[in-house]
């Protein structure tokens, strides 16, 4: 008989990778344009907004200097979200698309299936904060 037997490993982490798919790209407005075609926000990937954020600061390093934003995009479950280490080696990521975690909704509660925030023009989410739980809660499969 075999046993397989789960060990906790503690890791750095340093980034959250996004990949969300918002059904609807008009509910952004960037530097105070309503952008209804999705062509102005910064970290888009064909039919995926895809920040990588910097989970100590609440930065999207990957974002356009110089442009804000206020997202309000609605995902519901078609997200999926990779924690990177420093080097952007795969730490661990949702098994499926899921549903957007809370801490992705630092303007005001987004019930799951938004993705609410107002980004500053260095690329920083405003009121962002994530701790432990935020983390469990989003990569342990229940």
């Amino acid at each position: 008989m075999k046993y397989n037997k789960k060990i906790l490993v503690e890791t750095d982490v340093k980034y959250l990778q996004v990949d969300a798919g918002p059904r609807f790209w008009e509910d952004a407005r960037i530097d105070g344009i309503e952008d209804t075609s999705g062509k102005l926000i910064p970290c888009r990937k064909k039919d995926y907004w895809c920040p990588k954020i910097d989970l100590d600061t609440g930065q999207i390093v990957n974002w356009e200097k110089g442009v804000t934003a206020y997202i309000h995009y609605k995902v519901c479950d078609a997200g999926k979200y990779t924690l990177l280490d420093k080097d952007n080696e795969v730490i661990v990521s949702t098994p499926d698309y899921c549903y957007v975690p809370d801490f992705l909704s630092p303007k005001e509660e987004g019930w799951g299936d938004y993705m609410i925030m107002e980004i500053d023009e260095n690329g920083f989410i405003q009121g962002f904060n994530v701790c432990q739980d935020d983390l469990d809660e989003l990569f342990t499969k229940k």
